[in-house]
């Protein structure tokens, strides 16, 4: 079973709110919202975008599914994918900014990375360290016992 946030909210409520702020987001591509919005919807943003990566009729049907709008979906599919297509996750930057006046609510916005205008800027990726090959164990056993200090033998009272 899937664990989310209910955000104190009936569900019908809560899911017409969520479909409504991704295509906010996919539309300007930064919104401003509660920290625990803002982490359910990144979960929905990562999985429209992996839609739009996969460019099928299927996926276009489900992401149509979701979020409103023809423009939204049109974004999804042609700029988000074409951004995103040496990426294999992770599309989304969580910033926390200030505490709401009224209700004293941690707010953050919520943005797509390698874009214009970025609030702060995506680390590059780092490479990955070459394998290493395996070691069957005799090798293992000679090359600890090269790099470990001898062992010191204890002397014992009837050789004093």
């Amino acid at each position: 079973m899937t664990k989310f946030r209910k955000l104190n909210r009936p569900s019908g409520h809560r899911m017409s709110m969520l479909r409504t702020m991704v295509s906010q987001l996919v539309k300007h591509e930064r919104i401003e919202t509660t920290v625990a919005k803002a982490k359910e919807i990144r979960r929905l943003a990562d999985n429209m975008v992996q839609l739009g990566k996969e460019g099928s009729l299927s996926a276009a049907r489900r992401a149509a599914s979701f979020v409103r709008g023809d423009d939204v979906i049109h974004k999804l599919f042609t700029e988000l994918s074409h951004r995103y297509k040496g990426r294999a996750g992770g599309y989304t930057r969580l910033l926390r900014t200030r505490i709401r006046v009224g209700d004293a609510a941690p707010m953050a916005y919520i943005e797509f990375i390698d874009r214009e205008n970025e609030l702060r800027q995506s680390k590059p990726p780092t490479s990955q360290p070459p394998p290493r090959p395996a070691l069957d164990p005799w090798t293992r056993s000679r090359l600890s016992r090269q790099f470990a200090p001898p062992k010191e033998e204890k002397a014992s009272e009837s050789e004093i």
